[in-house]
């Protein structure tokens, strides 16, 4: 569809008409704009330039020239900033990670979900020096998707109250909100992706699951602790700090983490589990 004789409801179009109302040349061609509709919108236009016989005797003088091409450069320039752009915007992913605040913790088996965000967020440049939401907080880019990364402070058992808060304000559908933590069920070191699941007795899970109403349908990575040895208290060996050969093994798997992360915000869930799910241990490599 075509709509011609554009700027005809105009000050500026009915300026040009008179500017060349006096011109007596049949032949000389006078700058007018039509505008073509774009197929896939109702609203977007585009200029176009098209030539129109003037139908008077008088001469175009230099000037007058001049003024009708500076018009029509300038209101094509205008008509172009002003169309709307339709261009969708990049939904923001909220990516948390478990762990108990507090000196006492830190670098625990059960604070290894505070330290795959500590981890990407320096490996991404992305400050986490906010407080917001009873969490540290932080905002950037991972691969020109916008993320947020949070460390819930409210203590393990009441991450919900952190990461419902955020998904709720910021209104992040539960399928772009990332939950990393512990889980002995797992061999140490070892990553596992999934897009939903249940909490496997992990309490900051089953407090998430709550506060999302019940849902269970956002994606969780999960990293390997191990199992506690003998007959060792489960609450005691997550409170354990890792060995250094430990400390290695868990840093290769952070490096895995990272591009698992930036495969899911780029390519999907199910191309980063493909990889997280076949990826090989620092032992298996060497």
């Amino acid at each position: 569809m075509r709509v011609s004789a554009a700027f005809s409801t105009t000050s500026a179009a009915a300026a040009l008409r008179l500017l060349f109302s006096s011109c007596d040349h049949p032949k000389t061609l006078i700058p007018f704009y039509s505008w073509t509709r774009h197929p896939s919108t109702l609203t977007q236009f585009t200029p176009r330039l098209r030539m129109v016989h003037n139908t008077h005797n008088n001469d175009l003088s230099p000037s007058s020239v001049s003024a009708a091409a500076s018009f029509s450069s300038s209101a094509a320039a205008s008509a172009s900033a002003a169309a709307p752009t339709d261009k969708p915007k990049t939904q923001t992913w909220l990516i948390v990670g478990l762990g108990n605040p507090g000196k006492r913790y830190n670098g625990t088996r059960h604070n290894v979900g505070f330290e795959m965000v500590d981890y990407i967020a320096q490996a991404e440049g992305i400050s986490m020096g906010s407080i917001s939401f009873k969490a540290l907080f932080g905002k950037g880019q991972i691969a020109n998707v916008p993320v947020m990364l949070a460390k819930p402070q409210t203590f393990m058992n009441a991450s919900g109250e952190s990461v419902g808060a955020i998904a709720s304000y910021y209104r992040i559908p539960l399928a772009q909100v990332l939950v990393i933590f512990d889980d002995m069920d797992l061999p140490f070191a070892k990553l596992r992706l999934l897009p939903k699941g249940g909490h496997g007795g992990h309490n900051g899970m089953k407090n998430i699951i709550n506060h999302f109403k019940g849902s269970r349908d956002f994606p969780r990575l999960r990293i390997g602790i191990g199992r506690p040895p003998g007959k060792m208290d489960p609450m005691n060996f997550v409170m354990r700090p890792f060995t250094k050969q430990e400390r290695e093994e868990l840093n290769f798997t952070f490096q895995t983490g990272l591009e698992a992360v930036r495969i899911l915000l780029l390519e999907g869930i199910n191309r980063s589990a493909t990889f997280v799910n076949s990826a090989k241990s620092l032992e298996q490599l060497q």
